[in-house]
């Protein structure tokens, strides 16, 4: 086996939607290094710019693109940009995410919406978007959705977070069955605790020890730990029978919790 040939994407595009964050942008430059050329979607277009520049560094076209994540016309325009610049994606990461550990008898309806929109709606969003396309287009895709370990059973106390994410497992498996014959595979990647924007500030030195303690690798994960995994699912020759997956990347975590 030619490992370059059977894991290189070159050739193919990308879009990395919340690209501009810390696991977002990590995933991106891993395509990049892979040999895809790359749209960064975010809604920050400071973030998305930033993102796109840094995958270019590895020779392939980057490109940004401004949009919110959990509206379907922003999300259209995303999609019509993509397809002017590099004739349409082939690779769609979903990987927005806002998180919150609001107790439960706390919750507001505007956090629980806010939450759910981003999470979860976005990414039915996206897939139906994108997804559509690469139908149209009969040329097979590959759709990885960014899920959590968070998402079933109940591994934490982000109670709105956990339950977008067993939808986004849900929406996964769905899809994966519904266009598994058209070529197109559908997979998730659950990760552990990775720190990024939207969990530090939920890492209380209390919480932090108990994360730790039940993690049998007993630390964090790193950004790029997720490229490996990210690049075999974007690949159709190394994950060609892969579908439908729901894949954790948590240094153990579930394991020890199940």
């Amino acid at each position: 086996m030619n490992v370059q040939e059977w894991f290189g994407l070159k050739g193919k595009t990308a879009v990395v939607i919340g690209g501009g964050g810390v696991l977002g942008s990590t995933m991106a430059e891993g395509l990049a290094d892979a040999g895809a050329d790359v749209a960064i979607v975010d809604l920050d277009k400071g973030k998305a710019e930033a993102a796109a520049g840094r995958v270019e560094k590895s020779g392939v076209r980057g490109l940004a693109v401004a949009a919110d994540a959990s509206s379907k016309a922003e999300l259209e325009r995303a999609d019509s940009e993509v397809a002017d610049a590099f004739g349409g994606a082939d690779i769609l990461i979903n990987a927005p995410g806002v998180n919150s550990a609001t107790p439960f008898f706390d919750i507001a309806e505007s956090e629980w919406d806010r939450i759910l929109n981003v999470n979860l709606k976005s990414m039915m969003l996206a897939c139906q978007i994108f997804g559509r396309r690469m139908i149209d287009r009969k040329k097979g895709g590959s759709i990885i959705n960014i899920s959590s370990a968070s998402s079933g059973p109940p591994l934490s106390k982000v109670f709105t977070y956990g339950i977008s994410k067993a939808g986004v497992n849900s929406l996964t498996q769905f899809l994966a069955r519904e266009w598994a014959r058209q070529g197109v595979r559908v997979n998730a990647l659950l990760p552990g605790f990775f720190p990024a924007e939207q969990n530090r500030k939920l890492l209380t030195p209390e919480r932090t020890a108990s994360i730790l303690n039940h993690t049998p690798m007993g630390r964090f994960g790193n950004a790029e730990e997720l490229t490996g995994a990210v690049v075999w699912l974007a690949s159709e020759k190394a994950s060609s029978f892969v579908t439908g997956a729901l894949i954790r990347v948590d240094g153990g975590f579930s394991a020890m919790t199940i």
